[in-house]
């Protein structure tokens, strides 16, 4: 019997099974309107295992990005693969704040370089003498206003841990080049070489119009701040990543999962288009995209799928659409796989969350990765994770990595009917989506139109909707809240390091700090320094790299820099594509 033939045998024999036997039983108990699944090959009936699946670490990459599973030898402060990694999102208050959590942190043997968070205001190019930003000094991250601040945190980071031993990740999109410069900056005062720098700048500017709102300029000037970061660090800093390309955020702010694989994968093609349209050759600068993560949820199956659609996605637009040649362009490199998502934490019954965190876990190790604990049950709680958090979350995933063996294997969902289905169902899903924002003309007219904002807006509300009327159930929340449900807590073993007082205190001291570096500083260097940057940012062919570089030496402030550009390119607001 040829397999069309046995394809349409098992049809029939699945109907028969569906009517006779399955819809009996859910009757039975109750489960007519979702009756249990049960997946055979005629959902698959074109599955071409090479084609669709390949094997790990080869193209199309859907089993897993790499060969081997990255899970780090049993030894002290070791990272997954002997890797230079940074460490935890991190950093609050002033610079001498966050500087002094990271030596606390040291003596925890809390080890990699620092994966900076920065406050509002530097996010958004303002800087903490702005009386417009009283109140956001410090608050959701560090301080960062000039070169100074840079240099005061990192005296954490000398010796062993000099520029050149560490990674460091800086979370910022609208002044991700201002960030960077400031990085090389310091480089050159500790005399060490470009070259040997392992840095990632979030510098993922067109999900924040969508999602996460630390935008400055309209979308097209902003696109021309991403085209000099990439052409610079291609030609003169191969260590250090060009973009982290965060589809994570646009699914916290609500997206549903197709529209965030698809939202993402449209930007990521702007950004490739970016290069291209710059000279640049896509296997020269492809391979230094990132993704920071996709977003998670407890749907397990569909995380996994989301995973392996991703993958594969993403190797086709650089291969296929650009003309990648270089493996290494087409591979998806991300810290974490499937995982649950920080919105899928509750403040109720927090402790659920750790329970919540291991789903996620585990479903990183089925989605072709190393597994993730995340994030810490704390995590609704209120900004910096507890001590005890991080702990348990550390040992869960110590404990799927090192008890139950999962790792031994990669992607064991390859070639499940099920699963082979619902990964092409997502990944048609999204491509249906990525066409209709093509139609309109691609990722940056689809913001400036609205369309993706507006459809994240939509998701959000009709995701709380089912939460309100119960169609989607959380433990804790709106199920299992009865009286004698317990509300069980840990104690407190070890103060947080981040310091509240220091916290509430940080605004008036970096306003201090801020004052003595403009009194301190060559004045008439930085006024000549912002005129070079206003001419030429009225040239499109001159590439503003070099000169915030120059700036970031002459202790040029974030806003002086940045107001610069706001004249000639103008802000975006909410209200800009209404």
């Amino acid at each position: 019997m040829d397999n069309d033939k046995k394809l349409e045998e098992v049809k029939k024999v699945r109907k028969v099974w569906e009517e006779k036997v399955r819809a009996p039983s859910a009757k039975r108990f109750r489960m007519e309107d979702r009756p249990t699944e049960f997946h055979s090959p005629d959902e698959i009936p074109d599955f071409d295992f090479l084609r669709d699946v390949g094997f790990p670490g080869q193209y199309p990459y859907t089993a897993a990005p790499y060969a081997v599973s990255l899970v780090p030898d049993i030894r002290r402060g070791s990272k997954p693969g002997g890797l230079r990694r940074a460490g935890g999102y991190s950093g609050y208050g002033t610079p001498e704040d966050t500087r002094d959590y990271y030596l606390e942190m040291k003596k925890l043997n809390w080890l990699g370089g620092p994966n900076l968070a920065q406050d509002l205001p530097t996010q958004c190019g303002y800087d903490s003498d702005n009386p417009e930003m009283e109140g956001e000094v410090g608050k959701v991250g560090v301080a960062v206003d000039t070169l100074r601040d840079f240099e005061v945190i990192f005296e954490a980071f000398t010796e062993k841990q000099e520029l050149d031993k560490i990674a460091t990740n800086v979370t910022n999109n609208a002044a991700a080049s201002m960030m960077v410069s400031n990085y090389l900056s310091l480089a050159d005062k500790r005399g060490v070489s470009w070259s040997k720098l392992k840095c990632t700048p979030q510098n993922d500017i067109l999900k924040e119009f969508v999602s996460r709102g630390t935008y400055i300029y309209p979308p097209k000037p902003s696109m021309r701040m991403f085209r000099d970061s990439l052409v610079f660090f291609t030609e003169h800093l191969p260590g250090i990543n060009i973009t982290s390309i965060g589809g994570y955020h646009i699914r916290e702010g609500g997206a549903s999962r197709e529209e965030e694989l698809a939202f993402a994968m449209s930007i990521g093609i702007a950004y490739l288009q970016e290069g291209i349209n710059a000279g640049v050759d896509i296997d020269d600068f492809a391979p230094k995209f990132t993704f920071n993560g996709f977003g998670g949820s407890l749907e397990v199956y569909k995380e996994i799928a989301f995973h392996r659609a991703a993958r594969r996605m993403w190797a086709k637009i650089v291969k296929e659409r650009f003309g990648a040649k270089n493996p290494n362009s087409m591979r998806i490199r991300v810290p974490i796989f499937a995982h649950i998502g920080c919105s899928s934490t509750t403040k109720q019954r927090a402790l659920n969350n750790l329970s919540r965190g291991v789903v996620g876990g585990m479903a990183g190790v089925l989605s072709g990765g190393p597994p993730m604990a995340f994030p810490p049950y704390d995590e609704p709680l209120g900004l910096g994770w507890s001590l005890e958090a991080r702990q348990l979350a550390e040992d869960a995933t110590r404990i799927l990595m090192y008890e139950t063996n999962m790792c031994d294997v990669l992607d064991p969902f390859a070639g499940s009917y099920f699963m082979e289905a619902l990964t092409t169902e997502t990944e048609e899903a999204a491509w249906k989506e990525i066409d209709r924002i093509e139609t309109m003309g691609g990722a940056v007219k689809a913001i400036e139109t609205g369309y993706m904002q507006q459809a994240v807006s939509r998701s959000a509300a009709d995701r709380q909707k089912k939460i309100d009327n119960r169609e989607t159930l959380l433990v804790g929340v709106n199920c299992f809240t009865e009286d004698y449900e317990l509300d069980v807590t840990t104690s407190k073993m070890i103060e947080h390091p981040y310091s509240e007082e220091n916290r509430y205190a940080a605004e008036q001291k970096q306003i201090t700090n801020l004052k003595e570096v403009k009194r301190t500083r060559d004045n008439r260097e930085v006024t000549r320094l912002l005129k070079e940057l206003e001419v030429a940012a009225k040239d499109e062919s001159k590439n503003l790299m070099p000169l915030f570089i120059d700036l970031s030496k002459a202790y040029a402030s974030l806003q002086e820099q940045c107001d610069v550009l706001r004249n000639i390119f103008g802000e975006w607001t909410t209200d800009s594509f209404l």
